[in-house]
């Protein structure tokens, strides 16, 4: 997926109202100007999609540490990859990209205690209609269950496309939402949202000091062994401009406990087979004991039948179940990113902690190209039919440009794009004050015609594995 340059609005970054003025030593500059924040917010919906009216925007934020000593092209080119080089080398000479209020040139060495500032007009992604479901609310706390591909803060491409925004604008502008636990964009499930500082900071202790479980569930390719099944593996952030992570021993340690709910063969299995063996996760027995997982060398089949598994975080690294579970084989089946057979091969990343199979360097070439001229699709598609739609109906660069910008179009992200099958299940507090837990999503229940678990039980098993349980 493309990140924007936008990015320049995180850590620190702000929104700079019209005519405000900056400082730099005893001189009076100002930031190109951009109209207010609109309100109401500029929202539509079409197609199933909450869309937001394209608009006008500067951020600024100031030199960050790594970035003094370089120049400020190198830094766009480096950190920054929504829009071709080309684009940001001309907006620096034209001061849309300025310094201090000033036009600087590309080739501008940054220094400590400089302002950069971007003016751009902002083309947001669209994001799912879907509402933002409330599972409980006090006059403390708002605990949400967040639809799978909206962001929680604006960063990126995203602005009013988020879930502090989206909460703004359904409940005014008074309301100052305080997200306390992250998700990705695309994982969907609970989060606490804070309604004043106070309740943010006690909520932020009590995970902080680890007295807080969580449980997630993931729909992922193939049949997952059975018990409790701990990985131990130790990740690192490999490109942090794409989001980037893989199993590698000098990684941050990382520990994850996985337990199968359910398993369901494909759609080829007789109907009989599915209703019999759906929830109990056994092949059909004319199949053979271990046809769910065979699998002619080097190939992974698209047909192999599929599992939901309750996921434990120990720790709480960026990708973390996302990388546990490709490297154990069984990754979430429509992950962009790490269930993406052109970017990791047949064998989809599966125990190679060595990188041997495919080195940083090709993953990070491969994973480039997708959303700028290829296609960003999960290996797991259905059959050819639908796979054909998926990729006709994804988000990659249209070839058309803004007719106020220039800036280059993107067609809308298909449904595959909106939908990460990871979702933030249950939180509860570690001594029982408190536990709430959300319903299963849809793809986690049991296909039409096939019995299977509808709801979760306990976590005793997964708590006591994550404790004792090692996977070598």
């Amino acid at each position: 997926m493309a990140v924007s340059v936008s990015h320049l609005a995180a850590s620190g970054a702000s929104q700079t109202p019209r005519g405000s003025p900056a400082q730099s030593g005893a001189e009076t500059v100002f930031p190109l100007p951009a109209p207010s924040e609109a309100w109401p917010r500029p929202y539509y919906f079409e197609d199933g999609l909450r869309r937001v009216s394209p608009y006008f925007y500067t951020y600024n934020t100031w030199c960050k540490e790594r970035w003094r000593g370089r120049q400020l092209v190198d830094v766009f080119e480096s950190e920054f990859r929504d829009r071709p080089l080309e684009y940001y080398r001309g907006a620096m000479e034209s001061g849309q990209v300025a310094v201090n209020g000033k036009t600087v040139g590309p080739h501008h060495i940054l220094k400590n205690g400089e302002l950069i500032s971007h003016t751009t007009h902002r083309h947001e992604p669209p994001v799912t209609a879907e509402s933002i479901g409330v599972i409980h609310e006090d006059d403390d706390m708002v605990v949400i269950n967040k639809p799978s591909g909206v962001p929680v803060h604006p960063a990126g491409r995203y602005n009013y496309n988020s879930v502090v925004e989206i909460m703004k604008a359904e409940r005014g502008p008074s309301f100052s939402p305080r997200p306390c636990n992250r998700l990705d964009r695309l994982t969907s499930g609970i989060m606490f949202v804070a309604k004043h500082a106070k309740a943010a900071e006690q909520l932020g202790v009590q995970i902080f000091q680890r007295s807080v479980r969580k449980e997630y569930v993931a729909r992922v390719i193939g049949r997952f062994p059975d018990g409790e099944v701990v990985c131990d593996q130790p990740v690192l952030q490999i490109s942090p401009k794409l989001g980037l992570n893989r199993v590698r021993a000098n990684g941050k340690a990382a520990r994850t406990v996985f337990k199968r709910l359910a398993y369901y063969p494909p759609a080829s299995s007789s109907d009989e087979s599915r209703r019999d063996n759906g929830a109990t996760g056994e092949p059909a027995a004319a199949d053979g004991p271990e046809a769910a997982t065979q699998q002619p060398a080097g190939h992974r089949k698209a047909d192999e039948g599929y599992s939901i598994v309750r996921c434990l975080p120990v720790t709480g690294r960026t990708h973390q179940l996302r990388v546990h579970l490709q490297f154990l084989g069984h990754p979430i089946q429509n992950d962009p990113i790490y269930a993406n057979q052109r970017v990791w091969g047949f064998d989809l990343g599966c125990d190679d902690a060595e990188g041997t199979q495919n080195s940083d360097e090709d993953i990070i070439t491969r994973l480039s190209r997708m959303g700028k001229d290829q296609v960003a699709d999960a290996v797991a598609y259905y059959d050819d039919m639908v796979d054909d739609y998926h990729k006709k109906k994804a988000e990659k660069m249209s070839g058309q440009v803004c007719s106020i910008c220039s800036t280059p179009l993107y067609t809308d992200p298909g449904d595959q794009e909106l939908s990460l099958w990871l979702h933030s299940l249950r939180y509860e507090d570690a001594e029982g004050a408190w536990s709430y837990v959300s319903p299963l999503p849809v793809w986690a229940l049991p296909p039409e015609g096939t019995s299977g678990p509808t709801q979760v039980g306990g976590m005793e098993d997964l708590v006591g594995a994550a404790g004792t349980a090692i996977i070598e």
